[in-house]
């Protein structure tokens, strides 16, 4: 995991702009830069790069990297890359480093740019082809790693920060107010509906793509990569075996690393289970990192130590608390260049610090296993409208009744026939939207939309999970949230194998006995305690907002209060309502957080100064 970032185009870029933002890259790679200058045919290129050493520790492995004339600067892990260095040694390439780094030169020289449909991992890289005259960008299928770019007066600058590509730029750029308007309105799940960021004139390259830069100004990036419901007969038993394989070798290859490897520990299914694997099958010792909050809501305090005693393992826990909420939040949002998407993203960054202070590297985390092997509570009840042609219906809704029903608090879903009745409905998932909608000065009102993938009512949801609403916000947080502190985040459950097998079992084996996640469960049976494979309480890294902040502390309101140029988006008598209402309602919660998170972000000064490193836990 590293920090990229570079210019394609005629004009040169001056040098105290590339030492700016070298300081900036800082954070994402603190064990050595590196910048390489060439002109190629018109175009200046400028590539930059800042490594955090994970692999092949040497300075031979140091980027820019040169070989077989190209230059790479490249973000992430490949993590098959024994294996395609094997099959490239058998086609007669030859290698100076034991780097994945290396591997992808090579694997660009023998496949060109459908090297990338061979890579299991996750990158974000730039490649110059001196030979062919221009420059490749590629991002990995899920977009785990990051890749931003601009094009400003017909010159191409990319960085996997926003903050890298405007250090190199030659203007500031404007906040978008519409997306500021859309994630306070409809939330955090309509950034990626139509994929833009929180400024007017930057764009985030799409994953699973690739694209050949010969002029600065046009980037054409293609797919390699796309998923697809292809439901194919197997008996439960073959699905479950399966499963259990591939899931077992994607996290085998994630725990390759020349560095300590730290585990993110929720107390919930999906992050137990990567302990699980990794302590009781791969037999290695593990740290896992946790964090408790005080309300009883969130509180996995039990589920950890649970795991903890059964995998015998090393745990440290922190409690997530308000002492420095807003000295906290002005920083992570200087550092995330928007405002962080949701409280849980605030706390998160409390097991960043947490797990960096301990000396590891790398952060093993549960994201995707909710929308690959259905994790929320809609999922349910879209699998019972999948279901309700089956003689056993009767006996399926029973078994939601008394097991995940019982824990439903949305009232839109304590319905179990609600998708029965109607298909449509959707009003859940933008919730409270026409509540929100009158406390902005300016009306906006953009209605729900979900892109088809599927007829299957349930898979087609997962996949806007996966792609548009949950995971890519997700992935995001967790990137900034980890380099912000050095620290590279590793997803198991987004791997190819295992995401395009599960998208080919019958959609009748996810749900069992009133359980979801039912073939993740069963994987986990043996490995863990059934007091924590069958808990159907949905929760994971949260706090309620009340634990952050005092609402009734004077000094609070006054910041909440204090003239911003938020009041020109956010009616300020709303805000004054919200302070005083009970906000019980997670949905007034989630708005009040991102109410501050907006403010704080429009007041920062996100893009002229680098934040601290240090923040007090």
């Amino acid at each position: 995991m590293c920090g990229i970032a570079g210019a394609f185009g005629s004009h040169p870029v001056d040098e105290e702009k590339i030492r700016a933002c070298l300081r900036l890259m800082g954070q994402r790679g603190p064990d050595a830069r590196g910048v390489h200058c060439e002109q190629v045919g018109a175009n200046r290129v400028v590539l930059l790069h800042s490594r955090l050493a994970i692999i092949d520790l040497s300075q031979e492995a140091d980027q820019p990297f040169d070989a077989d004339d190209c230059t790479l600067v490249y973000n992430g892990e490949i993590y098959n890359y024994r294996e395609l260095r094997a099959d490239l040694e058998g086609l007669g390439h030859r290698f100076r480093t034991e780097s994945d780094t290396e591997v992808i030169i090579k694997a660009y020289r023998a496949w060109e740019t459908a090297c990338v449909d061979r890579f299991e991992g996750m990158w974000a890289f730039a490649l110059l082809d001196r030979k062919a005259g221009h420059l490749v960008l590629s991002r990995d299928r899920f977009g785990e790693k990051p890749l931003f770019y601009r094009i400003d007066r017909g010159q191409l600058y990319f960085g996997s920060e926003i903050k890298f590509v405007v250090s190199l730029g030659e203007s500031a750029p404007d906040p978008d107010v519409d997306q500021l308007r859309r994630y306070l309105v409809n939330g955090y799940k309509s950034l990626y509906k139509r994929p833009r960021t929180f400024f007017r004139d930057i764009h985030e390259f799409p994953p699973a793509s690739t694209a050949v830069v010969t002029d600065p100004t046009v980037i054409a990036a293609q797919r390699y990569w796309s998923l697809a419901f292809r439901p194919t007969q197997m008996s439960e038993d073959a699905a479950l075996e399966e499963t259990r394989a591939r899931l077992r070798r994607a996290v085998e290859l994630r725990m390759r690393a020349d560095v300590p490897i730290a585990f993110c520990l929720s107390g919930g299914i999906d992050s137990s289970v990567l302990a699980a694997m990794v302590t009781r099958e791969l037999r290695q010792d593990i740290a896992t990192f946790s964090i408790v909050d005080d309300d009883p809501r969130y509180d996995e305090s039990e589920n950890i130590g649970q795991i903890v005693d059964a995998l015998g393992c090393a745990s440290t826990i922190v409690h997530a608390g308000s002492g420095d909420f807003f000295d906290r939040m002005e920083t992570l949002v200087a550092y995330h260049d928007a405002p962080v998407a949701t409280i849980s993203y605030y706390v998160h960054s409390y097991l960043s610090e947490l797990i960096a202070r301990s000396g590891c590297k790398v952060a093993i985390s549960g994201t995707g296993a909710d929308e690959i092997f259905t994790g929320y509570y809609d999922h349910y009840t879209m699998w019972l409208a999948d279901m309700r042609a089956r003689p056993e219906f009767p006996g399926l809704v029973e078994d939601w009744r008394t097991g995940y029903g019982r824990a439903v608090r949305n009232p839109l879903l304590k319905d179990p026939c609600a998708f029965v009745r109607n298909p449509e409905m959707r009003t859940h998932i933008y919730d409270n939207a026409a509540r929100f909608k009158p406390w902005m000065r300016d009306a906006f009102a953009e209605p729900f939309e979900e892109t088809p993938y599927a007829e299957d009512l349930l898979r087609n949801r997962m996949m806007n999970e996966l792609f548009h609403e949950v995971v890519p916000v997700i992935l995001k947080e967790d990137d900034l949230n980890s380099m912000m502190f050095s620290v590279e985040n590793r997803s198991p459950y987004l791997d190819r194998p295992l995401v395009e097998f599960l998208f080919t079992v019958p959609s009748e084996y996810l749900i069992r006995n009133g359980c979801a996640k039912w073939l993740l469960r069963s994987a986990a049976k043996g490995l863990l305690p059934d007091g924590v494979i069958f808990d159907k309480r949905k929760r994971g890294f949260n706090a309620s907002i009340d634990t952050l902040i005092d609402r009734k502390d004077r000094d609070t309101v006054d910041r909440l209060l204090e003239p911003s140029p938020i009041f020109d988006i956010v009616r300020r008598d709303a805000i004054e309502e919200l302070i005083s209402a009970d906000l019980t309602d997670n949905s007034l919660s989630k708005f009040m957080f991102s109410f501050i998170s907006s403010k704080l972000f429009l007041e920062s000064r996100v893009l002229r100064a680098s934040p601290k490193k240090s923040v007090t836990a």
